[in-house]
């Protein structure tokens, strides 16, 4: 039992994001991602939404300031200039976090499916919403 730690945060995640370093990726992924064939390690947060997901990660996560963009967020193949809401939400709250306005890279379905199968560990979420994927590059603390 561990004191200011939220009822959320599971046991494995909480090793998983300890044994993080800076410059680590961690993708945060919805229901429909692939992520048991293609994840080096997976945490499974299903009764969580990309949203709730996130802000268990970032009560414990720094988020990277020494590259310009630490978040990266999949583009909607229909539409790449549309930022889906589930991703504007996903992106204010990395915001609200951190206390500034963090740099986001969008990528191709594709391109995100093959950086995130390098990411430190994938977590999978319930998130129903289409394009509920995001990575976050961990930072330091100082």
């Amino acid at each position: 039992m561990l004191k200011n730690i939220d009822p959320r945060m599971s046991p494995e995640l909480l090793y998983v994001l300890a044994q993080m370093g800076h410059g680590d990726r961690l993708a945060i992924v919805d229901r429909n991602y692939p992520v048991v064939s293609t994840a080096q390690r997976v945490v499974r947060l299903d009764a969580l939404n990309l949203t709730e997901a996130l802000d268990v990660v970032l009560s414990v996560f720094p988020v990277d300031n020494f590259v310009e963009q630490p978040v990266a967020g999949m583009n909607n193949v229909d539409d790449p200039e549309a930022i889906p809401e589930v991703q504007q939400q996903a992106f204010a709250a990395v915001n609200a976090a951190e206390g500034r306005t963090v740099g986001v890279q969008r990528l191709p379905r594709f391109d995100f499916y093959q950086q995130a199968a390098s990411c430190f560990a994938v977590l999978a979420t319930s998130e129903a919403r289409p394009y509920g994927c995001i990575m976050v590059t961990k930072g330091v603390i100082f």
